[in-house]
């Protein structure tokens, strides 16, 4: 092994958030099934949060279908995102860089703990229920409403 002379060493000291800012943004994405109506009707909220701290990025409601992932991908791209985490659903695997995805249930520990908490808040998420939406209007409305002041701290 060779030693290295003091003089030959450069060292750069810059802030967390410098670094952070430097490296990119790693994101956890996922999709969460719920309905309306019916079984037979679902819908899905595809979402993204930041991997370091849990914030809310982006949220899009639909089938779980590659043209929604695609809307959520858009929302995404002023935030520079460099890593995605994912389950590995097909949309994730056709549309994402592989050099910048990572499928496995280690890194989205985060985002599958917000849905259990937004199962436990929002009874219209819950599988077994007699509460559901009848319309896609007002189940997209509630829960959208709820992520906007819980999440982003909107007043609405």
């Amino acid at each position: 092994m060779k030693h290295l002379h003091p003089e030959h060493v450069e060292v750069e000291i810059c802030r967390a958030d410098e670094l952070a800012q430097r490296r990119g943004l790693a994101s956890e994405l996922d999709e969460m099934w719920s309905y309306v109506g019916k079984k037979a009707e679902p819908r899905w909220l595809w979402h993204a949060i930041d991997h370091a701290n849990g914030t809310v990025l982006a949220y899009v409601f639909g089938r779980r279908k590659d043209a929604f992932f695609l809307q959520l991908q858009a929302l995404l791209e002023p935030f520079g995102i460099t890593r995605y985490y994912t389950d590995g659903w097909g949309a994730y695997e056709r549309h994402i860089d592989p050099a910048q995805h990572e499928v496995g249930k280690e890194h989205t520990q985060k985002i599958e703990s917000k849905h259990i908490n937004l199962r436990t808040r929002i009874k219209r998420l819950v599988r077994r229920t007699i509460c559901f939406s009848k319309t896609a209007t007002m189940h997209d409305l509630v829960i959208g409403l709820f992520i906007n002041r819980y999440e982003f701290g909107l007043l609405i």
